[in-house]
């Protein structure tokens, strides 16, 4: 881990070393993230660099992912601790594109898919995969890598985007890592730091619930007895997905059936 973490704030910064990266035959992993960083993304990345020879991660908070404005301006950022926690792990690379970048049609030309994105997290928050696919197909443009890691905490995430990357030949493997889990069994992200202590209790029943839970209905039932907000539990790809809110803040998670 000796190297230096090298950002580049554009992608004209990163086509430069990727040249070089390519000259060399050196193969290339990538994590995108939207930042505020925590131990799940650092198992992504850490996946990356045991089967890639250079680890790219890309930070970007992708409006067009968000259907609730206020969601996006709370959505947690910070650039210099993501930067700290990237270096220690031995990340190689951090691209940090602008807006201006990744949309320079204004959103005109989009990735719509019409199955597995309108259930669930598609019925509940609608263009969500819309922004999702379409930033995903769009920063593999820039960054051109061999492989990407995904977290199976955004299981449906994970199906459409590798559905996409078959659908339209990219030449870029999507891997699948396991959810990273706090000691209580709640799944890592970026939002569990927004929720106070009382909330933060129930958000690790909910999680335990969803495990544990003889049926959907069951988890449903629980879930509502302890006056947890509940968008979906359901069954579906041989896994169980819910979706909660808790003290204002939307929660996701998913456990194999």
């Amino acid at each position: 881990m000796s190297h230096t973490l090298v950002t580049c704030a554009s992608a004209d910064e990163w086509r430069e070393h990727l040249s070089q990266l390519r000259e060399e035959s050196l193969t290339v992993g990538f994590v995108p993230t939207m930042g505020a960083l925590h131990e799940g993304h650092l198992s992504l990345v850490r996946r990356s660099l045991a089967e890639t020879d250079r680890t790219v991660v890309s930070v970007f908070v992708n409006p067009t992912q968000f259907n609730d404005p206020e969601d996006l301006d709370s959505y947690p950022r910070d650039l210099e601790a993501d930067r700290r926690l990237l270096e220690e792990v031995g990340a190689h690379f951090l691209v940090v594109p602008s807006e201006q970048e990744i949309y320079r049609d204004e959103y005109r030309y989009r990735v719509t898919e019409s199955e597995v994105s309108r259930v669930l997290e598609g019925a509940q928050r609608p263009g969500h995969f819309d922004g999702v696919m379409t930033v995903v197909l769009r920063l593999f443009g820039i960054v051109r890598p061999d492989r990407a890691f995904f977290g199976e905490k955004d299981y449906q995430q994970l199906l459409l985007v590798g559905g996409m990357g078959e659908a339209f030949g990219l030449d870029v493997e999507v891997v699948g890592c396991p959810t990273v889990r706090e000691e209580d069994g709640l799944a890592m992200s970026s939002r569990n730091r927004l929720l106070n202590v009382a909330d933060r209790w129930l958000a690790s029943e909910w999680a335990r619930l969803l495990r544990e839970g003889s049926s959907a209905e069951a988890v449903r039932a629980g879930l509502a007895d302890r006056g947890i907000e509940v968008e979906y539990v359901e069954d579906r790809w041989g896994r169980r997905l819910g979706a909660v809110v808790i003290g204002g803040v939307r929660l996701i998670d998913n456990v194999p059936l």
